[in-house]
């Protein structure tokens, strides 16, 4: 099958601090890194990595052609992505000596893809292929329409958290993905739990402690984090934890199995400093497990 992902293309450029400035502090930072990322590129780096066959839908400016490449060589699919005059959304994050990060987006490029290249990008979707889609586009609920009326899996990463954005989608999609905070958020905003919302799964990424995934008939399935021995850079870790878990659904896997080798992805990732340059190929994955 074929996995359709619209989402975001970013460039990166990432600080390593020792804390968190302040306001009206001014830091030097001990190093600097640039690399390609976006929750949407990252998503489509992890699921092609992780073996499937990837369609990536967005749009970079001319500073972002070398993006393009760089997914291409992982084995996504490029064709779909619109090349405007306005230039690549970039992300400005720091790094802690804790390895958390803060993120300030520039969505640029990500806010002008053309309303119709959707249509003529999911044409050939056959039912039972995937569509992943997240918040740092436009049109989120036009193409969950599109996916649906052309029988796909639809999947929607709630980030960066819009309550008006998640409730134009609700109806729409199979898998509800957050964080742990989005999902805190989630709930207090239609002051409602995450059970009562209608939609047929949930997934709930929690950091270091791990995944659970619930289903709409009442059946949860855990996942533990895999302890490592040092925590680089957690930026693009839940991208990598649910391109993984697509991957190996869309592969065959029950939700155990995708849910476990998505943990083994994510934590590999995390002992990694960057993004979509960061996140383990399948073969690395692989052999965590035979170990």
């Amino acid at each position: 099958m074929t996995i359709y992902n619209f989402g975001s293309i970013n460039i990166d450029h990432s600080y390593r601090v020792g804390h968190f400035p302040g306001p009206g502090e001014t830091l030097a930072a001990s190093s600097y890194a640039f690399g390609l990322g976006g929750k949407g590129a990252n998503q489509s780096a992890a699921a092609a990595k992780a073996g499937a066959k990837v369609h990536h839908i967005g749009a970079v400016g001319p500073d972002g052609l070398w993006t393009l490449d760089q997914l291409s060589g992982w084995g996504v699919d490029i064709s779909q992505v619109a090349r405007t005059g306005i230039p690549t959304g970039h992300a400005i994050i720091t790094i802690d000596a804790a390895a958390e990060n803060t993120i300030v987006i520039f969505p640029g490029a990500n806010r002008a893809v053309p309303a119709g290249l959707l249509e003529k990008a999911l044409a050939g979707a056959r039912p039972g292929d995937t569509l992943l889609f997240q918040n740092e586009t436009d049109w989120q609920a036009e193409v969950a329409n599109l996916a649906q009326e052309r029988g796909l899996y639809t999947v929607y990463s709630a980030a960066p958290f819009d309550v008006t954005a998640v409730e134009a989608v609700l109806g729409h999609i199979d898998l509800l993905v957050l964080n742990a905070v989005e999902a805190e958020q989630l709930a207090a905003a239609l002051a409602a739990p995450l059970d009562g919302l209608g939609v047929p799964e949930v997934l709930v990424t929690r950091g270091d402690q791990g995944a659970e995934w619930r289903c709409r008939d009442g059946r949860r399935v855990l996942a533990p984090a895999h302890k490592i021995a040092a925590v680089v850079d957690t930026t693009g870790a839940g991208d990598t934890f649910l391109g993984y878990f697509v991957a190996a659904r869309d592969q065959g896997l029950d939700t155990q199995a995708a849910l476990g080798r998505a943990a083994v992805a994510a934590s590999l990732k995390v002992a990694r400093p960057g993004t979509a340059d960061a996140i383990p190929t399948a073969a690395e994955v692989d052999e965590f497990l035979d170990q």
